[in-house]
């Protein structure tokens, strides 16, 4: 290994690291973040060669989105595996974790959206990537990422709306006639 060659991947690191470990963070339990990283790490090693130099972010993320797609679709089969396995021979008792969630209206209502829009909403507002650097990590033109943010805004804004005018549902089963419950 050149000296060169672990300069240059320093620099990249230094510069990407930190944001890496917050964008894999931010999508998936933190033993898996870890995982994402440190695959992403080896393919920017493995391809020091293709990171464009000035947009070494948006390249890096690009990098982190499909590690953590691979890691998604290996806890897909994994899950797919354990509930064949459940079936076979259940277990006596299984606890759903749930995750913190710091805004839970805001994640119900990203929920109901596409996932495409889902990730191109994170990449704009929680990684503060302009829609060029979002266009580098999707494959796609600056152009399509506006027009689709643009889109996804609006989905999004009418999801919220709609949940936010639902009324809540009644609490008990009986119906109020002044003041008296009846049967």
């Amino acid at each position: 290994m050149s000296q060169t060659r672990r300069a240059c991947f320093e620099r990249v690191i230094e510069a990407v690291g930190e944001p890496l470990r917050q964008y894999a963070a931010r999508r998936t339990d933190a033993e898996t973040a870890q995982d994402v990283v440190a695959d992403a790490f080896l393919v920017i090693w493995r391809r020091l060669d293709d990171v464009p130099v000035g947009a070494e972010l948006p390249w890096c993320y690009a990098v982190a989105r499909n590690c953590l797609a691979n890691a998604e679709r290996s806890a897909r089969r994994q899950r797919g595996l354990l509930t064949r396995i459940a079936r076979m021979d259940p277990p006596p008792q299984v606890e759903a974790a749930v995750p913190d969630a710091p805004d839970p209206a805001l994640h119900r209502a990203l929920a109901q959206l596409p996932a495409d829009d889902r990730e191109l909403l994170r990449l704009w507002a929680w990684e503060d990537l302009a829609p060029a650097e979002i266009a580098v990590v999707l494959h796609t033109t600056s152009n399509a990422v506006s027009i689709r943010l643009h889109r996804a805004k609006k989905r999004l804004a009418d999801v919220l709306a709609e949940t936010s005018t639902r009324k809540p549902p009644p609490t008990s089963g009986h119906k109020q006639v002044q003041g008296r419950s009846s049967p």
